[in-house]
């Protein structure tokens, strides 16, 4: 059958949505757990795909990658050190533990809260006090 109807939870693209809001799928958090230290900028790139995916799950995202990030630039050589490692470490361990974001309700009652620097920007998008999604992103060299 195509349609299903009355479900109490769906799977769809790399997140759970059930009554309690959206969560990641613990599929793709076994595979991020299971992660090994990326040895080439490639590898960098691969894991900050697979995470950068599900950064609406993590606030700061992009201040915490920005040492991996880093390194993917051609013009940065490649020297993985313990910064590196423990950025690593944390943005596995936030992306295993990352809260359940609330579903919108309605059309009212939501709030935005930005911050903004030299080096990136960030916001929470909120609901009743409940947080639906975070982003951030670092600024690019021409927008600094």
């Amino acid at each position: 059958s195509k349609c299903e109807f009355w479900i109490p939870k769906v799977q769809f693209l790399g997140h759970v949505i059930d009554s309690r809001g959206i969560h990641v799928d613990p599929d793709k958090i076994e595979s991020i757990n299971d992660w090994a230290s990326p040895k080439t900028p490639t590898e960098i790139r691969q894991f900050l795909g697979l995470a950068g995916y599900h950064q609406r799950f993590i606030e700061g995202f992009s201040k915490i990658a920005k040492s991996m990030t880093k390194l993917t630039q051609k013009a940065i050589k490649f020297d993985w050190g313990e910064k590196e490692e423990n950025t690593f470490q944390l943005i596995k361990q936030k992306l295993c533990s990352a809260p359940i974001l609330a579903l919108p309700e309605g059309r009212e009652d939501f709030v935005v809260y930005c911050d903004a620097s030299y080096k990136g920007l960030g916001a929470v998008l909120m609901q009743r006090e409940k947080v639906i999604a975070y982003a951030s992103r670092q600024l690019k060299v021409h927008e600094k």
